[in-house]
């Protein structure tokens, strides 16, 4: 099969390419920076700064702050979550890390649209956002935000606290005592409730479950500097 360059894409074309390796992989974007300067010079683009998964940045290679304050810059989704959840979670400045996580939301991050959403459920009772999920789709993605950070610290936010303690006392039991399955397991408690029922328990059942494996081990911290030490 005879290769086809991208050089004799159009140009609007082979920034399109540029942005999809950007957001994909890291060493396939600085790979293909290597190759002509015209790659270079796209790479460089600050809109690229936007397509960026700091999730799958290699943070080993340093210069981390200079690219967090450029990928703000940009509206990068990824940044905007990483910041939204320090500042609703980790410092209290509730109003403005939620609008960050919301207009992370919005641009399609699907981590944003997952903790945005349970966020909404549980301090507002808002279940507006989990109508764009599929019970396949928000399991998937809810292992990848409670299992990905590197650093495990404890959520000290005392609403959060507050709120976990309210849904164990009197939403948790809906849970076990629903008849729409069988419950698998008699230890009837937040901690093993993903053990509770088979697949086929009702909506309303689903949906509690998904809400309170947030709740047992979301963390509010991760691997990345603190935002305000960026600048």
């Amino acid at each position: 099969m005879s290769q086809f360059p991208i050089l004799a894409l159009p140009s609007e074309v082979q920034a399109l390419v540029v942005q999809r390796v950007a957001n994909n992989s890291f060493a396939d974007l600085y790979r293909l920076r290597s190759t002509c300067k015209s790659m270079l010079a796209l790479a460089d683009q600050r809109r690229m700064y936007g397509s960026f998964d700091l999730f799958k940045y290699p943070w080993h290679v340093g210069r981390r702050n200079l690219l967090l304050i450029r990928c703000y810059a940009e509206g990068n989704p990824s940044c905007l979550y990483i910041k939204g959840v320090e500042y609703f979670y980790w410092l209290d400045r509730e109003k403005e890390g939620l609008g960050l996580l919301k207009r992370a939301a919005d641009a399609g991050y699907e981590r944003t649209l997952y903790t945005y959403a349970m966020t909404r459920k549980i301090f507002w009772e808002d279940e507006e956002y989990f109508s764009r999920f599929t019970r396949e789709s928000v399991g998937r993605i809810g292992m990848v935000v409670r299992d990905e950070d590197s650093v495990r610290l404890n959520n000290d936010n005392e609403r959060f606290i507050a709120k976990r303690n309210l849904f164990k006392s009197t939403v948790v039991p809906l849970f076990y005592s629903c008849p729409c399955s069988p419950c698998l397991d008699q230890d009837w408690v937040l901690w093993y409730i993903e053990c509770g029922k088979a697949g086929d328990m009702c909506n309303r059942c689903f949906w509690i479950k998904e809400v309170a494996l947030f709740l047992r081990n979301f963390r509010c911290c991760t691997g990345f500097p603190d935002f305000d030490t960026w600048q």
